[in-house]
């Protein structure tokens, strides 16, 4: 990490990729961030800036850097691997704590000793830290490497999905329950398995997510 580069992070401001923190809150604040940079494209957390894009420095190197370390190992399920520097701007200190999207997803926001919260994974939306929806966990869970193949039969009930999609643009895991008479659950699942398929694309609006068709690029003459 060169100073360039951490001037253009910070000149940019927060954003999908990058958060800023004055200093150190608590463990499970950091645990936040950094679970959902992992769970989403990855990103930068820089201690020692503040929200306005004021650099104002960390007060101790090395106790940051093992307080980092320590959400990494035991505040997060399963662990997350982060690279660490210390960059100098100003004459002052900032920790850059560089996280990248990771092939383990979903990671969860757990506090040691307790059983991991189904409401424990985030994800990064804008500049924002937020919850997942039970569908984006399961489509997190299903883009890892070890996931089982995705397999996925087109009845009535998809037929009316994409009939519904030509007609209204969009539609959530509710709507879908309710148009084809079945459980939150089973609506989710086939909704996501359809996701995984490239058929269906997934949106986050505020807390809520949407499926829409999936958009293929237009073919172009010769």
């Amino acid at each position: 990490m060169t100073r360039q580069r951490l001037q253009e992070l910070i000149a940019g401001g927060e954003s999908q990729t990058v958060e800023f923190k004055r200093r150190f809150t608590s463990p499970e604040k950091i645990a936040k961030e950094l679970c959902a940079f992992a769970n989403t494209q990855g990103g930068y957390l820089l201690l020692g800036v503040d929200d306005d894009r004021t650099i104002v420095g960390i007060e101790s190197e090395k106790q940051d850097v093992e307080l980092i370390t320590l959400v990494c190992s035991f505040y997060l399920d399963p662990p997350l691997d982060a690279e660490l520097w210390i960059v100098t701007l100003e004459g002052k200190d900032i920790l850059v704590v560089w996280v990248p999207a990771s092939p383990k997803r979903p990671h969860r926001v757990v506090l040691p000793g307790e059983r991991p919260r189904p409401n424990g994974v985030f994800i990064r939306y804008q500049n924002q830290s937020v919850p997942a929806t039970r569908e984006m966990v399961r489509l997190l869970a299903a883009q890892r490497p070890d996931a089982p193949p995705v397999t996925v039969t087109i009845g009535r009930r998809e037929r009316a999905l994409f009939d519904y999609l030509e007609r209204h643009g969009r539609i959530t895991v509710f709507e879908f329950a309710r148009l084809v008479n079945i459980s939150r659950r089973r609506a989710g699942q086939i909704l996501v398995r359809l996701t995984r398929l490239g058929l269906l694309q997934i949106h986050l609006e505020g807390t809520q997510d949407y499926f829409t068709l999936a958009q293929y690029p237009s073919a172009q003459n010769p």
